[in-house]
């Protein structure tokens, strides 16, 4: 706030002209609108009880866009579970390239990442993220005819990622001899393979098994990556957000709602036994796959 004041008033006018405003302001109670705003918006949101998601819309079964437009997918209809939890329901996705989704939620573009987003050291310098609820696989889809068997096949092969990937770091630090070939997403990778201007692609084991059936293509090798379970990535500035999406999940886990999203996205896949109720869990977790 400025008060107005003539080019004729002497500096010290002016200063206690400045001072008063201040008092003014303090007097009105600035810090009580603040309480009021953070009881409106609790979490932060960027607007007011919506959810902006950032997401992928070519990662089945996790996230997709269907034929009407609209998201959905395992990670989907979870998010939308717990966040209804947290007593938010309207949630609009938006599709973006995997390695600007990170990036966009850290500056406040959108309010959480959903794409089976692998938690990692180095992406939590970035964002926070929820607790994890996927654990999983990551493979090597390539042709029948290319004559790779295994990851000792991939010397000198050129190998798809999709940029800003686990796929990617874990290529780049196991497969040095690959000549890996960056792609913004799974479909374009596929293309490539396809059309022999890649030799094999590296993605996450459920999204292989789809594109195996829809391509005839086959996998060379199933790799355990358990050390990264995928979350939701938040602002690091929005720690009730964090908190109570965590709430959400634990509560979708202990009452059998994330089992049965995973018997429906997941048919016959094994099941990562962390994320059941408790009186489910009797042996060491089985996978699934994050990105």
């Amino acid at each position: 706030m400025r008060i107005p004041f003539s080019r004729t008033f002497r500096f010290g006018a002016v200063a206690a002209s400045a001072a008063l405003a201040v008092g003014l302001l303090s007097a009105c109670g600035g810090a009580p609108a603040s309480s009021s705003s953070v009881q409106e918006n609790p979490y932060g949101l960027i607007e007011k009880g919506t959810v902006r998601v950032a997401s992928v819309g070519d990662l089945k079964p996790y996230t997709f866009a269907d034929a009407q437009g609209n998201f959905t997918g395992f990670d989907v209809e979870l998010f939308k579970d717990v966040a209804h939890r947290a007593g938010v329901d309207k949630i609009v996705f938006t599709g973006q390239d995997f390695s600007a989704i990170l990036p966009a939620v850290a500056n406040g573009q959108f309010d959480v990442g959903v794409a089976a987003i692998g938690i990692t050291d180095k992406r939590k310098e970035t964002v926070d993220f929820s607790d994890g609820y996927l654990a999983g696989y990551l493979t090597v889809i390539t042709t029948k005819t290319s004559g790779i068997k295994n990851v000792d096949g991939l010397a000198g092969k050129r190998l798809g990622v999709v940029q800003g990937t686990l796929q990617e770091a874990y290529a780049m630090k196991n497969f040095p001899s690959a000549n890996l070939v960056r792609f913004p997403d799974n479909n374009s990778a596929i293309a490539a393979v396809n059309s022999g201007t890649a030799d094999a692609h590296f993605l996450d084991y459920e999204s292989a098994k789809a594109y195996e059936k829809q391509h005839g293509l086959v996998s060379a090798a199933d790799i355990p990556s358990f050390d990264a379970p995928a979350g939701f990535a938040v602002a690091k500035d929005k720690p009730a957000f964090k908190e109570a999406l965590n709430k959400g999940l634990a509560e979708a886990m202990e009452d059998g709602t994330w089992k049965k999203l995973y018997q429906k996205w997941f048919p016959g896949s094994p099941m990562p036994e962390q994320y059941l109720p408790k009186a489910e869990q009797t042996a060491t977790p089985a996978p699934t796959a994050s990105k």
